[in-house]
């Protein structure tokens, strides 16, 4: 396997494209030797899905589709990251529409911090931002 690689896939912002999301960055994940009942393959996945829940859920219509993107850095780092168009940096709701939602960005933090990495914001094309995951790579870890 190449030290650096990339997969990417755009998704028009529906519900149905968070499953395909999911899905996308399992299939990659699997073809560069992440094990499929790993620790770290549950938390990629969640991440994805809250990540692209956020992009069709908050994005208010002003983007028509989002960006998952994959990179293997050096076969030491693993970036995870959702692009969408809209310009509002993700932010935490208050604590009473947190009852039923709204807890995303927690979860997203706590699995990154666990696994020794780190979550950033950075501006993206069309005006709008990529929400970055950078943890360290692990491939066929049975935990």
């Amino acid at each position: 396997m190449a030290d650096n690689q990339e997969a990417t896939l755009t998704l028009p912002s529906a519900p149905a494209s968070v499953t395909a999301a999911r899905r996308h960055v399992t299939d990659v994940l699997l073809s560069w030797g992440l094990g499929e009942s790993t620790d770290a393959m549950e938390s990629l996945r969640l991440i994805v899905s809250e990540l692209a829940t956020n992009a069709v859920q908050h994005t208010c219509g002003q983007s028509p589709v989002f960006t998952v993107d994959l990179r293997l850095e050096g076969a030491e780092w693993l970036r995870l990251g959702v692009s969408d168009s809209h310009p509002r940096r993700p932010r935490r709701l208050p604590a009473a529409v947190q009852q039923d939602n709204g807890r995303g960005l927690a979860i997203i933090r706590a699995l990154t911090a666990e696994s020794g990495g780190r979550m950033t914001v950075a501006p993206a094309g069309r005006g709008g931002k990529t929400v970055w995951v950078d943890i360290p790579w692990v491939p066929m870890a049975t935990a």
